[in-house]
């Protein structure tokens, strides 16, 4: 039997990359076997942006294909694009006549965007945790798996859904927890450019959908120093990440061998970068197959998101349900 309901939501920004699928992704490939799970691309939060329609839509395909293609399986879970699930976005509106502007203007996530995009402060901006909270409670999710990023905004989830409860005398809404992979660390995998973790905005990526020339350009021009001139020398940072790529992708065979080389001064980084330029392609290859495949089955792509949205419906109208008789509305015909 499942146990508690666990709700994720996926950005349509751009490909996922090797960050993406070592630290979210193939936990996502466990807890859909464990829980009810509710997966969904976050269309609506994209338009803060301001994307144009025909990059939003084919962003919106390319994510789903690739959450596919590394195995989320809708049989298992649900998966759905945000926007077609309207009862969302009602929700939402009635949390916005309970969430306060002091507090919207705190947040972490609002201040760093307004930071970012000064010429665009946008309403969505500032009430994008009541969307993230909409996004969560409809379903009555009990667990969130979420990154420092957003611990605060899910803190804010936790108080729209214990604020509602109390103002209607009713324990609607769970107060969701973060899921925490039965307490193990989410695997931190870094970027090509010394410093950080992988990200999209950051351009140290290597996607899941790059082929294998790319691959090898990115990993060729990660960085790296003269090399080490004392025998057992500590790794400075941008070294170390190089090697913390290598445990994740490659046999520890080969990673004890180029740890080895530079313990006694006589690491090769250009071999090295090949060797990793190789694993990592023998890694997404498969992957990349997958997503093209998919991407080229449009009936395929549409069932999908139709079994998704129609999973996620039947789950938010019986809330809304609920939601709409405490606060009292009652339709006269």
């Amino acid at each position: 039997m499942k146990r508690s309901i666990v709700v994720s939501g996926i950005r349509p920004t751009g490909n996922l990359h090797l960050g993406n699928y070592f630290g979210a992704v193939r936990n996502f490939l466990s807890m859909q076997e464990d829980y009810t799970c509710f997966f969904f691309i976050a269309d609506i939060h994209s338009l803060t942006t301001h994307p144009h329609p025909d990059n939003l839509q084919a962003s919106v395909r390319q994510v789903l294909a690739e959450y596919l293609a590394c195995g989320i399986d809708p049989e298992k879970a649900a998966i759905y694009i945000q926007s077609d699930v309207p009862e969302v976005l009602e929700l939402y509106t009635y949390l916005n006549m309970n969430a306060y502007l002091g507090e919207l203007e705190r947040t972490t996530s609002f201040k760093d965007k307004a930071r970012k995009q000064p010429d665009n402060v946008n309403a969505g901006l500032l009430t994008y945790p009541v969307l993230m909270a909409a996004d969560i409670i409809i379903h009555k999710a009990h667990f969130v798996p979420v990154g420092k990023d957003q611990e605060q905004n899910l803190e804010m989830t936790r108080k729209f859904a214990q604020r509602f409860n109390h103002m209607y005398g009713a324990r609607v809404f769970p107060k969701p927890k973060p899921f925490t992979f039965d307490g193990k660390e989410p695997i931190k995998v870094p970027g090509l450019d010394g410093s950080g973790k992988m990200g999209k905005s950051e351009g140290n990526a290597v996607n899941l959908f790059d082929d294998p020339k790319d691959i090898r350009k990115k990993v060729m021009r990660a960085v790296t120093d003269a090399g080490p001139t004392e025998m057992d020398s500590a790794k400075p940072e941008p070294i170390q990440n190089l090697f913390t790529l290598m445990n994740i992708v490659s046999n520890p065979e080969v990673a004890k061998h180029y740890d080895e080389a530079y313990a006694k001064c006589e690491i090769r980084y250009g071999d090295m970068k090949k060797q990793l330029a190789e694993d990592i392609i023998a890694v997404t290859a498969p992957i990349r197959q997958r997503i093209i495949e998919i991407l080229s089955d449009e009936a395929y792509l549409s069932r999908v998101a139709r079994q998704g949205a129609e999973k996620a419906r039947e789950s938010a109208a019986a809330t809304m349900k609920e939601v709409k008789k405490l606060i009292g509305f009652k339709s006269l015909f």
